[in-house]
């Protein structure tokens, strides 16, 4: 279904994106109408899959997951069982915040959350037993400068 967005449309996605918890009400005021023409807004951004799933963004360090590895992978196999099974695996993981498949010398980068180096290593071996793969770069963050799921409405 597309729908087209208008500035108050908009003005509503991005101030659910600043935060969701808000009140209908809340977010009536903030965007210059009253409730229910809102929530019909919202309602139809949901059917057209414009919003999405909602959910709660945690405090990863505070829960003691204190390392972020991005993983690049290359490998020598491209077939579709290879892919499935790979994709599979991923999927199965938990660590895996963000897997993509890449053009040029990378096949996939993985965004890896984990409690440490250990914890690491330990989903490493796992995916290697499980997949093939010609090879495998890890990259630590030593900090992370901006992180942000908001779109640029």
């Amino acid at each position: 279904m597309s729908l087209r967005l208008d500035d108050t449309d908009r003005k509503i996605l991005a101030e659910m994106q600043r935060d969701a918890s808000q009140s209908l009400d809340e977010i009536a005021k903030a965007v210059g109408s009253s409730k229910t023409p809102v929530w019909n807004r919202i309602r139809k951004m949901r059917e057209a899959e414009i919003i999405g799933q909602q959910t709660v963004i945690l405090n990863a360090e505070a829960l003691g997951f204190e390392a972020t590895f991005f993983v690049l992978i290359r490998t020598s196999e491209h077939e579709a069982e290879w892919q499935v099974k790979f994709l599979e695996a991923l999927k199965a993981r938990p660590e895996v915040q963000e897997a993509h498949r890449l053009a040029g010398d990378i096949d996939y980068i993985l965004k890896v959350r984990v409690k440490n180096a250990r914890a690491y290593d330990a989903f490493y071996q796992a995916l290697i037993s499980e997949v093939r793969v010609y090879n495998v770069t890890a990259l630590l963050s030593m900090e992370e400068i901006k992180s942000s799921l908001a779109l640029p409405l």
